[in-house]
């Protein structure tokens, strides 16, 4: 437990910098938030600033180069982890430029760092069981930088007490969203799709969790193969809308092993990733379909993993009133056309993050920087319900 001190200081209004940078290596996510509050409440969080600084394209082709565990030798990605940890901390101090305040005035940043592999589930391996993962992004470079105190590479404190060490999000996500008489679900749509229950006037353990699989990965990953030079993602969702599923294709994505596994689970680019788009597109060839119709089948099979999931993991147990949708899914009108059409099914409202007040692009560089004020201050930042812990912990390294 902190100090009298400590709690008196946690009251005031304090400045803290959240980064993000997902699975589809858009860029990096940069926020300030103002956060009040002490350790026996909930704290008021507030978004100041926000910016998005795009990779520079040689930078993001080396990241994708490092999915590949064959490319992904300890020279590149030492290299990288020290050019990441250079552009964060250079990402950190311009959107502390624009929220109007100087280096001085900001606590901590939280840094999730780029995810390069992530292997959540034990593995024997010399008489012991494994699992890990691997974020880079070096928080000494970032704090040698800025001069701020960094805290990064949450996921491993988690796994280290049995837990997958993902998803992240749901912490902040109870603190912030939680209300007395509904039942939310908050949908994310980066990369990969997540989904956290947050149960009308619940405790923290009984929120829960999970990935639905992939979100924007295969939409991207199947336009830039169809579209080479010419697109990375189906902008506005033109492509999806020209075109129309095909039953046969989406029947053989749905029958992939990771939609009925038990929960908790997480996954990322090592299921979804290059090889599963090689297969998907031989398949499609193989079908005689066109371009159109694939991006629709890719869309159309996000749209259907999330409705999926809420009817096999939630709905029997937490009926929902809502879903809130987040991430760049949601600037895709087509997609949420299509999970509105899966979600009402069962009743359930979905909206954006934008309806209700908030800025979706912002929200999981937030919730870093509301993880590394816990972090920080000594405070557990992981709900072992949602990611399997068998405890507890303080989630991040911190540099100083």
């Amino acid at each position: 437990m902190g100090t009298t001190g400590e709690k008196a200081e946690l009251r005031r209004p304090r400045y803290a910098v959240g980064l993000m940078s997902g699975t589809s290596v858009d860029g990096i996510d940069a926020a300030v938030v103002e956060i009040n509050g002490n350790q026996e409440e909930p704290p008021g969080v507030r978004l100041v600033a926000f910016e998005n600084s795009p990779y520079p394209a040689g930078v993001r082709e080396d990241i994708f180069a490092l999915f590949d565990p064959c490319n992904a030798t300890v020279d590149r990605v030492g290299k990288m982890n020290v050019l990441l940890g250079e552009l964060y901390a250079e990402a950190a101090l311009s959107v502390i430029g624009k929220a109007g305040l100087s280096a001085e005035d900001v606590s901590v940043i939280g840094s999730h760092g780029q995810t390069i592999y992530h292997a959540p589930s034990m593995e024997p391996y010399h008489g012991r069981n494994v699992h890990y993962t691997v974020q880079i992004g070096e928080g000494a470079v970032i704090a040698a930088r800025t001069g701020i105190p960094c805290v990064s590479d949450f996921r491993p404190a988690d796994m280290a007490v049995g837990g997958q060490g993902a998803p992240l999000v749901p912490f902040t996500e109870y603190l912030l969203y939680r209300e007395e008489h509904r039942t939310l679900l908050l949908q994310n749509i980066g990369g990969i799709g997540n989904m956290t229950v947050i149960p009308a006037g619940c405790s923290p353990g009984k929120v829960y969790a999970f990935d639905t699989g992939p979100g924007n990965m295969i939409i991207d990953g199947v336009v830039e193969r169809l579209y080479p030079g010419q697109l990375t993602m189906d902008i506005g969702g033109a492509i999806a809308r020209a075109g129309t599923a095909d039953p046969r294709l989406l029947g053989r994505l749905q029958q992939e092993a990771y939609y009925s596994q038990p929960l908790p689970k997480s996954t990322g680019r090592e299921l979804f990733g290059s090889s599963y788009i090689d297969k998907l597109l031989h398949d499609a060839e193989a079908l005689g379909m066109q371009a159109e119709d694939i991006v629709a089948t890719v869309t159309m099979l996000t749209a259907w993993s999330i409705g999926d999931a809420y009817r096999r993991y939630v709905m029997a147990g937490h009926p929902a009133d809502a879903m809130i949708v987040g991430g760049g899914g949601s600037y895709n009108p087509v997609l949420m056309e299509w999970i509105r059409k899966e979600m009402a099914k069962a009743g359930v409202q979905v909206l954006t993050q934008e309806a209700i007040g908030h800025n979706s692009d912002a929200k999981e560089a937030v919730a870093v920087a509301v993880l590394a004020d816990y972090a920080i201050t000594n405070r557990p930042n992981n709900l072992p319900h949602v990611t399997g812990a068998s405890r507890p912990v303080v989630m991040g390294k911190i540099s100083f």
